[in-house]
């Protein structure tokens, strides 16, 4: 049986291969931070919105606004493809690793390609499209490709923004946010050596160097000095 392997945890590798290790091959955790329940809440209001224009097969005001010709793609694995314990899944034969990664959205253009979504809330004045994220689209870009979808190259991050002038509604206790809508165009030939990279490390009996730039074992190097 395959073993599973998560975007996220590939994320891990390209930070980290000795967080990665020590996580994967030895249930040695980071640290967890804090949880980002507001995050959160944003995800499942938008997915509730766009799933109300999936049904009736529209665009979202958003869309019209930022006049991307598309609608949400309605499939009837949309629900797993979501879930973050299943997602989109595909089977690695070459490293037998089960790689899967769950997406917030997914819209169809009127060529019939499929473009990857990410939904980001954030209350700072200048959003921007981390390295972290558009490796994260361009993975599930990837399983959608080999799972033999026609997909477009192109995604999109819809970022919802805290309206600061608004604040809480005048005293209405409701916090306002602005949508903005950020293509990117991917690029996921990089996928397949880092999932044989993250086999390899796998498969090591001792633990890999780590990153010189991880925070994480610069503490835990320091603290084991003393």
């Amino acid at each position: 049986m395959p073993q599973k392997i998560s975007r996220s945890k590939i994320e891990l590798f390209l930070e980290c291969p000795r967080c990665f290790w020590l996580e994967v091959k030895k249930g040695v955790k980071r640290p967890s931070g804090f949880p980002f329940t507001l995050n959160l809440a944003v995800d499942y209001l938008l997915k509730q919105e766009f799933d109300h224009h999936r049904k009736n097969k529209t665009p979202h005001p958003v869309m019209v606004t930022h006049m991307i010709e598309a609608v949400p793609f309605d499939h009837p694995s949309i629900d797993t493809w979501r879930h973050n314990f299943t997602g989109i899944q595909f089977h690695h034969k070459t490293t037998d690793l089960l790689v899967f990664g769950a997406v917030d959205d997914i819209w169809e253009n009127k060529k019939g390609e499929l473009m990857v979504v990410d939904y980001k809330a954030t209350g700072a004045q200048n959003y921007k499209i981390y390295d972290s994220y558009a490796r994260q689209m361009e993975i599930y870009q990837w399983l959608l490709t080999q799972n033999k979808f026609k997909v477009s190259s192109t995604g999109y991050f819809v970022f919802a923004k805290v309206n600061k002038t608004e604040g809480f509604g005048f005293g209405k206790a409701a916090l306002s946010f602005d949508l903005f809508v950020e293509p990117y165009t991917g690029d996921h030939s990089w996928v397949e050596k880092a999932i044989e990279n993250t086999k390899k490390t796998l498969d090591q009996e001792k633990s890999p160097d780590s990153s010189a730039e991880c925070e994480y074992c610069k503490y835990n190097n320091s603290v084991a000095k003393y």
